[in-house]
């Protein structure tokens, strides 16, 4: 190709790799998910993979790759190398098309991004240290109490009132879900004690100002998050579409605006 036409955005998570293949619209063409595990560059390479057979091209249709996310020094053929905020504030501005407080929520840190006027990150603030894991916590909590991840709210909307689980550090929140249910807890009560959890800790990066708009895999897979989170700010919580894709495609878009 004489122009470059399409991007590849890859978001290296500590939970999974994302990619997504998009054209200079704004448009996802291909886009595919794979668990982390073992190697990054062998993950990458599957996801890779996968997103260029759903967008029904190949390696030489793609004229620039950017790479973001805790893994992005491990995507050897990037052409360039894009923080997580930046690329947020872009694929959910491509969604939005209008200044918003942006919760970046995945595996690891959440980050509240200020997003300015054409999808620009204004500032971004994280949580304290002991609080990240988020992602992670969440789905340990599906694995002790039996469930698929997406069911975790539809387990907590049954429960009268939330197991005690404490915001502060996620590895205490872990070891006090396993203390709740030996102590005879519900796991629909332990499950709303989790999301409760989740909530407060984004509560306690103040300054939401509305619109609250959420990205990342954990609005993906544990939606009853931003419920909580409405409930403690008193403002709609807002979700982007497909959220745990919003960074790959922030960074495929960043990557032709570069050219």
């Amino acid at each position: 190709m004489n122009q470059v036409e399409i991007a590849a955005g890859i978001d290296v998570g500590t939970e999974s790799v994302k990619v997504v293949i998009a054209e200079a619209s704004g448009k996802a063409r291909g886009r595919a998910v794979v668990p982390t595990r073992g190697y990054f560059e062998a993950c990458i390479e599957e996801a890779l993979r996968a997103a260029l057979d759903d967008a029904g091209v190949v390696r030489e249709d793609v004229g620039a790759t950017c790479a973001t996310g805790f893994g992005a020094g491990c995507v050897g053929h990037a052409d360039s190398t894009i923080s997580e905020t930046a690329c947020h504030a872009r694929g959910a501005f491509e969604h939005k098309r209008h200044e918003m407080t942006l919760i970046d929520l995945g595996g690891r840190e959440p980050r509240a991004i200020h997003v300015g006027p054409g999808g620009r990150r204004l500032g971004a603030r994280s949580v304290r240290k002991c609080a990240v894991g988020i992602g992670t916590f969440l789905i340990f909590a599906a694995r002790h109490l039996d469930i698929h991840p997406t069911r975790m709210q539809e387990l907590a909307a049954s429960a009268d009132k939330p197991a005690p689980i404490s915001s502060y550090c996620s590895v205490f929140s872990g070891s006090e879900l396993l203390e709740r249910l030996r102590d005879g807890f519900t796991r629909e009560e332990v499950a709303l004690g989790c999301m409760h959890s989740i909530a407060e800790r984004i509560f306690e990066l103040g300054d939401l100002d509305s619109p609250v708009v959420f990205t990342g895999g954990v609005p993906e897979y544990f939606p009853g998050v931003a419920q909580g989170l409405e409930g403690l700010c008193g403002t709609k919580v807002d979700v982007s579409p497909a959220p745990i894709f919003t960074g790959a495609l922030g960074a495929a878009l960043l990557a032709l605006e570069a050219r």
